[in-house]
């Protein structure tokens, strides 16, 4: 990418959009693939550096989803409050998106310092930041992907999460390799967010795109309907929040506690960020004419099976799959979710993503101290993880089951699709 060399004051109006596509997808992979999930490969060598014990690794990860949470929120009622009061200064999303970054980076390194008690704050204000960067670089792209008829582009912004996902686990695999301890871990992870943020850089420019994400269609005068619809639909995202969240944090240490030792055992999470890049990868191969909701039952079914199969086969090669079909659907729900919000509230759609992250950041809450309860009322902490994990696929489960009542309930006409 020669990103790096376009002028600042043309790069975000004149970039192709296969340049705003990578742009995006590296915005995603500093924001969620290192300011939130670097993380999970690095609890582990928290653990065997003895800084942090399992429960208190564990509201660590809370604090982050928390302030996911609050970040999404603020996301939600940002345009509102803009907009209601005219004597705030306008500011671009691309703006959002840019001080994100550096936030991440800045936090990232933070964690390298030993200072127990500022780790909540950090892993905390992480979620804030890659909420507001997910929520911001996702609307800012794909907006000019459709202005510029390249709405299909806007599957690579979602590789982004996985490639950092893959990166960061193959990285700390190395690093468990080499004996370095978890602070190098990080201080690595910043320096890599640091490279690829000035990368980057010059891409976000430029002020926002009033023109709505999608045209109202045919079914424009239907809108009525589409308040229900979104409850629904914001519902069910929300219980993907949960169903992949234990896993998503606690699969690494979940692997050591029922195999025996392998080196092998650090490859499960950067099998997870291959399977979320492949997903990502596929949905730009998916003719807009289907039914998202439909496309969505089958990736809540996939990734409960995933949860499962660790379960039901729990061997290296169970784990592994289990891990790939967990990540394939990851980002292609959010990708499925984002454009079914775009039909439903074309002229609303950053606010609304906005709404649906939050509820997803209130599922994501739930698993962390669930796991932890069950992991302390339990006979073993093999059988605590497993019950917090047959309880997230019965959540997957529940969301695929809604997304199919509402196409029963909502049918889309042709001409609305």
């Amino acid at each position: 990418m020669d990103a790096v060399s376009l002028s600042p004051k043309i790069a975000g109006r004149h970039a192709s959009p296969l340049k705003i596509a990578f742009g995006g997808m590296a915005a995603l992979a500093v924001a969620m693939g290192i300011g939130r999930f670097a993380f999970t490969p690095l609890l582990p060598m928290m653990l065997n550096d003895r800084v942090v014990d399992l429960p208190s690794g564990s509201w660590l990860a809370t604090a982050n989803y928390v302030g996911y949470l609050l970040g999404a929120l603020l996301c939600t009622v940002q345009p509102r409050i803009w907009a209601g009061n005219p004597r705030l200064p306008a500011i671009a999303s691309s703006t959002f998106v840019r001080a994100g970054l550096a936030l991440t980076v800045l936090l990232t390194l933070g964690m390298a310092f030993h200072a127990p008690g500022l780790w909540p704050l950090l892993r905390f204000l992480s979620g804030v930041v890659s909420a507001v960067v997910f929520v911001f670089t996702s609307s800012w792209c794909m907006a000019r992907l459709a202005k510029a008829n390249a709405s299909p582009l806007g599957g690579l912004i979602f590789v982004g999460p996985g490639a950092g996902i893959a990166a960061s686990g193959l990285l700390a695999s190395a690093m468990v390799a080499l004996h370095w301890t978890a602070a190098t871990g990080w201080l690595v992870f910043g320096v890599l967010a640091a490279a690829l943020t000035a990368l980057v850089w010059p891409i976000f420019q430029g002020a926002d795109d009033s023109r709505p994400l999608v045209p109202v269609g045919s079914d424009g005068g239907a809108r009525s309907r589409g308040t229900a619809e979104l409850a629904f639909l914001t519902f069910a995202y929300g219980l993907a929040g949960f169903g992949y969240i234990i896993t998503a944090t606690f699969l690494p240490v979940i692997a050591r506690e029922a195999l025996p030792p392998s080196p092998w055992l650090d490859m499960f999470w950067p099998i997870f960020g291959l399977g979320v890049m492949s997903g990502a990868f596929l949905v730009t191969r998916i003719p807009s004419r289907y039914d998202y909701r439909y496309l969505l039952t089958g990736c809540y079914v996939l990734q409960a099976a995933g949860i499962l199969l660790s379960l039901w086969l729990p061997s290296l090669s169970g784990f592994a799959l289990g891990s790939l079909l967990l990540g394939v659907p990851f980002t292609s729900i959010t990708f499925f979710a984002l454009h079914e919000v775009r039909r439903l509230s074309p002229t609303n759609a950053a606010s609304m993503m906005g709404l649906l992250t939050a509820v997803y950041g209130i599922g994501q809450i739930a698993g962390p101290p669930l796991t932890t309860f069950l992991l302390d009322h339990t006979g073993t902490r093999a059988e605590g993880f497993g019950l917090a994990l047959e309880i997230a696929a019965l959540a997957l489960a529940t969301g695929a089951v809604i997304y199919l009542a509402l196409t029963r309930a909502y049918p889309l006409s042709r001409a609305g699709r």
